[in-house]
């Protein structure tokens, strides 16, 4: 990636509309927003996106506030070593530019540096903890990696033609794309052809979106429409997946459940977990990763630190399609999935015992059972009701497992102080029987946040101490941090 050799901002934007003369400011950091952080004498904050640590830049005020302002980005004065030139030309901060990018003008492995300090940041400040032990970053392709997207449609009628792509940044216009760096290169070579094919439909002013899924084999595209199609849409439809190998058209006339295969057969979408002998199938609008790449080498790691033994018993939860589960049952003596969404949990099912019938000599899957659950309303009593189990994994959403670290540290202070805890669900002095604690619990998380508050928890309220800690870089030039840590319970009585 080449280095820039001008000191203007890529795509420089428009004048602020503002009474403020330009600054000169130098960058001291970078938030996880992208955006260069530095303070004027009197300590106020001034955030200016575009710029980049270390950087001296004149900035333009264009928001004032009693704690600190934003500004726009005139022109660099003095460039940072980690600046590079963006790959994609829609990428910048000029009117219409594309949203889908916060970071592409700062070097890949500067990017992962800045996502590992808000990590270790979010423990200190949130948690109130350090990991013992800083994980080496979890990277892998940074172009052409992201193979689920959502592509806004919009036909523009004064100038009869259609946009399908990324929102404009800060903007809910979809941004003019003709080529996009990071969706697979097939996919971005369609955006074109895409724009003309929905040109011509009749139902044009009526497709809000395409939802992109791709597979090991298959790239499947869930089509929106509001009206039902014509018989002359469906015929382009039809000749456009003849076209392009390997696409299949899927319609989604109202809700989720709604949709379905626009013609029956055909290959099945899905992707592999080679190192475990795992196939997964899945339907376009079941949760996945984005990033099958770092996916495999995220898998591979989390169940490596999580150590499993053949005998021991394992809960997956926040289990999805069994993404983690059925590797799991490659090593462990027993697993149980548990998952909110029944329709994920008949999948994870399914998923399973297709493996089970196709899995290799020498790797039988260990007998597995999938629950559907409430995982934001636990109580100490249903994970008692669960059974012990010596290693946990858990991969919850954005909101993290707050509820469910809090019934265990409820089951934990019973252990230390003999009293019988109250369970939510209504039992009054809760018997816990042979229940214990896992041993060790390995945590994926997609919100440094909530991983930083419900480490808070594991630690300072239910006995473990985290050992391990890392970023993940699902996606690149992005602000979305992926991590993931370790926690190993102490012996009773000891300080974490």
């Amino acid at each position: 990636m080449s280095r820039r050799k001008h000191h203007q901002p890529q795509h420089p934007p428009a004048p602020a509309q503002t009474d403020y003369p330009p600054d000169l400011l130098t960058i001291e950091s970078l938030d996880i927003e992208a955006q260069g952080i530095a303070h004027r004498d009197d300590g106020k904050v001034v955030f200016i996106e575009g710029a980049l640590p270390f950087e001296t830049v004149s900035a333009s005020v264009y928001r004032k506030k009693p704690s600190f302002e934003k500004a726009t980005l005139m022109a660099v004065l003095r460039e940072s070593s980690q600046r590079v030139r963006p790959q994609c030309p829609h990428f910048g901060l000029h009117t219409g530019a594309c949203g889908g990018c916060k970071m592409q003008h700062l070097h890949v492995g500067a990017q992962v540096a800045v996502k590992q300090r808000v990590l270790e940041d979010n423990l200190w400040h949130i948690g109130k903890l350090k990991a013992g032990n800083i994980l080496r970053p979890i990277e892998g392709p940074a172009w052409n990696y992201r193979y689920r997207a959502r592509l806004s449609v919009r036909y523009v009628r004064k100038k009869g033609e259609v946009l399908v792509g990324f929102h404009e940044r800060k903007s809910g216009y979809v941004a003019d794309m003709r080529e996009c760096h990071v969706l697979p290169r097939h996919v971005s070579d369609l955006l074109l052809p895409l724009r003309a094919l929905i040109a011509g439909m009749d139902a044009r002013e009526t497709l809000p979106q395409i939802e992109l899924a791709c597979g090991d084999t298959v790239t499947a595209m869930v089509l929106r429409h509001m009206e039902p199609l014509s018989g002359g849409d469906l015929v382009k439809l039809r000749a456009f997946a003849l076209a392009h190998p390997g696409l299949q058209w899927w319609l989604q006339p109202g809700g989720l459940e709604t949709v379905h295969l626009l013609d029956e057969g055909g290959p099945q979408l899905s992707y592999g977990l080679p190192d475990y002998g795992i196939t997964m199938p899945f339907k376009p609008t079941d949760f996945t990763q984005v990033n099958p790449h770092i996916n495999q080498v995220l898998v591979s790691r989390a169940l490596r630190l999580l150590g499993v033994q053949a005998h021991e018993r394992v809960i997956d939860w926040f289990c999805g399609l069994g993404n983690f589960t059925l590797p799991l049952a490659t090593q462990a003596r027993e697993v149980l999935g548990i998952e909110g969404s029944e329709v994920l949990v008949a999948r994870s099912r399914e998923n399973y015992e297709s493996n089970k019938a196709s899995a290799q000599k020498g790797r039988a899957l260990a007998a597995t059972k999938f629950v559907a659950r409430n995982l934001f309303e636990m109580t100490p009593g249903m994970l008692v009701k669960d059974g012990a189990a010596d290693k946990w994994l858990v991969d919850p959403p954005r909101e993290g497992a707050f509820e469910l670290f809090k019934a265990l540290a409820a089951l934990h202070q019973q252990i230390v102080t003999g009293v019988p805890c109250d369970d939510a669900g209504g039992q009054q002095n809760l018997q816990i029987g042979n229940w214990t604690p896992p041993q060790r619990i390995v945590y994926v998380s997609c919100n440094p946040a909530t991983l930083a508050r419900d480490a808070g928890v594991l630690v300072n309220d239910a006995g473990y101490r985290c050992t391990t800690a890392g970023v993940v870089n699902m996606f690149p030039h992005t602000a979305h941090v992926e991590s993931m840590a370790v926690f190993e319970r102490l012996p009773v009585g000891a300080v974490p």
